[in-house]
């Protein structure tokens, strides 16, 4: 079994990590693959790697959430660094999320181009993070669209339409814990 998205390096994580991951594998699971959040937590995830470095997958990348007027071009650049340093087994968690800032579209979307062309450069699938954005996303991965880019929607919840238009590109569907929500 695979977890393709956890972010097990989290501070939340600080008291159980170790007794956690020994669950999981003792469950059968035996890879995690871990999604970059922003440069506060790159050490802590890399950290993680070097410990179970058999079983923990990085990626590297600039979440949408971190993506923020001052800062995101110096994100950004910390993030190439990384991507010409080391090996990663993906570029992510890289999106577009508009549930909780509306007015960083512009430059979510410059950040979310930037770190797909360097993914298409390097031929790394991309792991997407959306919410409240799928029109956003599909925009700009419909301009992006070639034979390279490729990769999974995380936590995917939209509908069977965007789901059917995010496999025609070329896209998995990843299911995550908001499946079993209600609503």
């Amino acid at each position: 079994m695979i977890d393709t998205h956890t972010h097990l390096y989290s501070d939340q994580f600080d008291e159980d990590r170790t007794e956690m991951i020994q669950r999981a594998l003792a469950a059968g699971v035996t890879r995690f693959y871990l999604p970059a959040i922003d440069s506060q937590t790159h050490e802590k995830m890399l950290a993680l790697q070097q410990k179970y470095p058999e079983q923990m997958f990085p990626m590297m990348g600039l979440h949408p959430c971190s993506v923020q007027p001052g800062t995101w071009q110096e994100e950004l650049a910390i993030v190439l660094n990384y991507l010409d340093d080391q090996v990663f087994s993906a570029i992510g968690e890289i999106g577009i999320d508009l549930h909780w800032d509306a007015s960083t579209l512009d430059i979510q979307t410059k950040a979310f181009e930037t770190q797909i062309d360097w993914a298409i450069a390097r031929n790394m699938p991309i792991v997407i993070h959306t919410r409240e954005s799928f029109d956003e996303v599909f925009e700009v991965l419909e301009r992006k669209k070639c034979p390279q880019l490729r990769g999974i929607f995380h936590c995917f919840s939209g509908n069977l339409q965007q789901a059917q238009q995010a496999v025609d590109l070329g896209f998995m569907l990843g299911i995550g814990g908001v499946v079993t929500f209600k609503n």
